[in-house]
């Protein structure tokens, strides 16, 4: 049982929230339900003092919400904080590159080490001849490559970034135009890769990006100030039967 002010919260109320906390453990969820309906009574209690009307049917978040909005002033960003954050991180803000690529897939399992030695050899059979003629590309990767690009002669078309998967990705975007000089290893097997175009990200304007800095200061601040109003919800709050250091909750860090 747990008391808040007085007020008693009770095993079967517990009981009855855990179902709306996924946990790794029931000990996890009972921790999140506990903390879920104790973090509801003292808003309740704040919202009353207030004078703040709150219905019956409104969910944590909505009463939060609302209470925030009387008792909790919410700084936002000026444009001025906009502006430093975008020269802070000017790399955050750049067009994704565009890349032309085309590739011949030998596919392997990685679990599979006899596969992946086997691909490994064949990549260098097939990169000495495309190395000696760059013409054969497309018989070759008709060929070889157990990708449906094979009947486009690899042509995999124009990528930019979130395309491909991570393993691909990281590779492929460091190379230079051209055939590169080792295959990249995917989850997929060994890909031999030809970059034909690149066009490489442009620094994008501030004014472009200003709204979206803004919107992340933003709800930066107002996690932050959330979470401290809350701490101070339970500082000033009499809790028996939970201790509140054993949360792993975001509100709690």
């Amino acid at each position: 049982m747990i008391i808040v002010n007085d007020v008693e919260i009770s095993e079967p109320a517990i009981l009855a929230e855990m179902q709306y906390h996924k946990a790794e453990s029931q000990r996890d969820a009972m921790i999140k339900a506990s903390e879920s309906l104790i973090i509801a009574e003292l808003v309740k209690a704040r919202a009353a003092e207030l004078g703040i009307v709150i219905k019956d049917d409104a969910s944590e978040a909505q009463a939060l919400e609302q209470l925030l909005a009387v008792d909790v002033p919410m700084p936002e960003a000026s444009e001025a904080d906009c502006l430093r954050y975008y020269e802070a991180n000017l790399d955050k803000f750049q067009s994704t590159p565009l890349l032309a690529v085309r590739h011949i897939l030998l596919a392997a399992d990685p679990e599979d080490d006899d596969a992946r030695i086997k691909a490994a050899d064949q990549a260098i059979v097939l990169l000495a001849k495309l190395n000696a003629d760059m013409g054969q590309f497309d018989a070759l990767a008709a060929e070889f490559s157990s990708c449906p690009s094979a009947k486009l002669g690899g042509n995999l078309g124009q990528i930019t970034k979130g395309q491909t998967v991570p393993e691909f990705e990281r590779q492929l975007f460091n190379l230079s135009l051209g055939l590169a000089k080792r295959p990249i290893e995917s989850r997929y097997g060994l890909h031999l890769v030809l970059v034909e175009h690149r066009v490489d990200g442009r620094q994008l304007p501030f004014d472009v990006v200003q709204t979206r800095i803004a919107d992340y200061l933003n709800e930066k601040v107002r996690r932050k100030s959330i979470a401290q109003y809350v701490e101070t919800l339970i500082s000033q709050a009499k809790i028996e039967g939970f201790d509140f250091s054993v949360s792993d909750s975001p509100l709690m860090q």
